[in-house]
């Protein structure tokens, strides 16, 4: 692995551009358990945006509404809908991080800048990656406030616990037909990362659809981003129905882990989280794919949990619904006990279920 092209330390934070912010900050703490960290809008200033920040463990989300209509969030909302906007990294140096990669061929979105207050210095830069999606470099090692000089703590009464949710595992963009292997390469020449494993149409494919994936990673293994594409089926694919409604290329679910699976999808479901269906034929040959695991085969089966092994150890996975009213933007929710692929041996039964969705919708 390509540990120094630009050395990543981790997800600063994902940001996403919503229609409501105050009520899309207030689902994501009572259906995720999301904690309230930061505040910036009218109050402190801004008169075209409001943005909240909530954070469980080490994913931290930016949530960000347009004050006016003539603002590039409502401009990006209008297209897209509600979706991420921006990936930031965390750096050691923003500077440099922009420099290195725009000389290596990034479209820069904004020049290193810095924003101080009295908890100290940030310094921040932007490239574009696939479609409108941005990567913010963001150096914080000589700050210590909450989130940015800018914001200031927001502490609402509401509070909901935590649901086990500890850090992104992955972040997975779909791009449109041909072009995969452009944005694999970017990764690759740009950000210095490398393909850790390759999917195509007979490895991802139902008896109606398939896509195509390239997974690409970081020196070390922190940032793992999985790209699809869709490839030519019967019918229309998941990623055909994604890039139909979001209007191109974007992000299309972030992954976060958890070390108790079962917790915590038993609590996101009593919270209303609404996941893909899994058939109870798909547990009738698990046994032999994967065999032995420690978790009890019968309390997955009836949270419809997943289940697939590699040559590491093996991983549980289960996938929510579009989180908004696009068929776009989802998430993942995964542990991993060893294993460090992606789920590959439970693709044929995830795009059944997710067909099943498409197929109500009218969209399949």
């Amino acid at each position: 692995m390509s540990q120094d092209l630009l050395p990543i330390s981790g997800t600063d934070y994902v940001e996403f551009y919503v229609g409501n912010a105050k009520q899309a900050a207030h689902y994501y703490q009572s259906a995720f358990g999301f904690q309230p960290v930061a505040y910036a809008g009218l109050e402190t200033g801004l008169t075209d945006r409001t943005s909240y920040v909530l954070r469980q463990k080490k994913i931290t989300l930016v949530l960000t509404g347009a004050l006016t209509p003539d603002s590039p969030i409502a401009a990006h909302h209008k297209l897209h809908g509600d979706g991420v906007k921006i990936i930031a990294l965390n750096v050691e140096d923003a500077r440099q991080a922009f420099k290195d990669t725009v000389n290596r061929g990034a479209k820069p979105a904004f020049e290193p800048k810095e924003e101080t207050d009295e908890n100290g210095t940030i310094v921040t830069s932007g490239i574009y990656t696939y479609g409108e999606t941005i990567h913010v470099f963001v150096e914080r090692k000589n700050y210590n406030g909450l989130f940015f000089p800018g914001f200031i703590k927001w502490e609402p009464d509401f509070k909901p616990k935590e649901t086990g949710l500890l850090y992104v595992d992955h972040i997975v963009g779909n791009v449109n037909e041909g072009e995969m292997d452009k944005v694999a390469d970017f990764y690759r020449t740009v950000m210095g990362f490398d393909q850790l494993i390759s999917f195509d149409d007979k490895d991802i494919s139902t008896e109606f659809t398939a896509l195509k994936s390239k997974v690409m990673a970081n020196g070390n293994m922190r940032i793992k981003f999985p790209i699809n594409e869709p490839a030519r089926g019967l019918k229309k694919s998941q990623i055909e129905e994604y890039l139909d409604f979001y209007i191109g290329p974007g992000p299309q679910h972030v992954a976060m882990a958890t070390d108790d699976i079962i917790s915590t999808i038993s609590d996101l479901r009593a919270r209303g989280v609404d996941f893909l269906f899994v058939p109870d034929t798909y547990y009738e040959t698990v046994y032999q794919r994967v065999g032995k695991i420690n978790e009890d085969m019968e309390t997955l089966k009836k949270l419809n949990i997943l289940i697939d092994r590699d040559d590491k150890g093996y991983l549980l996975q289960l996938f929510t619904k579009p989180v908004q009213d696009r068929p776009t933007f989802f998430f993942e929710i995964i542990q991993r006990n060893g294993a460090e692929s992606f789920g590959k041996g439970n693709f044929k039964a995830l795009f059944e279920s997710i067909e099943r969705e498409q197929e109500n919708r009218g969209t399949l």
